[in-house]
């Protein structure tokens, strides 16, 4: 099965992506299922569940994460309770794995996006090699270059903030169960191969730009209420 395991939902303070949006643009984009991983938020994955059973969707979505740890980013997949951002990855890990999580360094030599700048020591199930949001190769060449020496499991995510985006590169997963639990099993066990392709810069710049008008609104609004007060 086809699972793009990095999507952002309007619960990411960059991302303007609406729940029904993206489960339906993952179904014409021949997805079986997704993760959302928004940043330091988990309402966007448990929402998305919830609504995918409520309109009848066939996607299997995934309730994850994206933790800003204190030297980059780490998505955790299958999460039930949020992890503080700011924590070491390794404290970040321990506390994914107390609640049976599956763990992905995402980009993690693509500095601009808060990269972790290596994977080597850490106890992870598999590493983004195929980020479409990298505007070059490089960071994903490198990705895969570590993975490929340290032996360990690559998957590929869109890293979309945009719903049209999902599924522009995917982890095809070797399982035949459709349920969650199944999905990260076969994750753990490194039944999986990164495809797909890269975001035109186009869409990236204006993701970006949203990004930042979202932020900005989001400041404006918090100060014309301490003014208030």
């Amino acid at each position: 099965m086809r699972f793009d395991l990095h999507v952002h939902s309007l619960f990411s303070k960059d991302s303007n992506s609406c729940l029904d949006d993206i489960l339906e643009c993952a179904s014409k984009n021949g997805l079986d299922g997704f993760a959302i991983c928004d940043h330091d938020s988990i309402e966007g994955g448990i929402a998305c569940a919830k609504r995918a059973l409520e309109i009848g969707s066939g996607q299997i979505v995934i309730p994850g994460i994206e933790v800003s740890s204190s030297k980059g980013h780490i998505l955790v997949l299958g999460i039930k309770e949020k992890i503080e951002p700011g924590l070491s990855p390794e404290e970040t890990i321990k506390r994914a794995r107390a609640q049976g999580a599956v763990v992905i360094i995402p980009h993690p030599f693509k500095m601009t996006s808060h990269g972790i700048g290596y994977v080597e020591g850490l106890d992870i199930d598999a590493v983004e090699v195929l980020n479409s949001r990298c505007l070059t190769d490089g960071p994903n060449y490198k990705a895969r270059k570590a993975a490929e020496q340290l032996n360990i499991p690559q998957v590929g995510g869109s890293d979309a903030h945009e719903a049209l985006m999902v599924g522009r590169s995917y982890t095809e997963i070797d399982v035949s169960q459709r349920s969650v639990e199944a999905v990260l099993d076969a994750i753990r066990q490194g039944k999986t191969c990164p495809g797909g392709c890269k975001t035109p810069p186009s869409f990236v710049v204006k993701q970006m730009f949203a990004g930042h008008m979202k932020k900005a609104k989001k400041h404006f609004v918090k100060l014309l209420k301490q003014e208030t007060v």
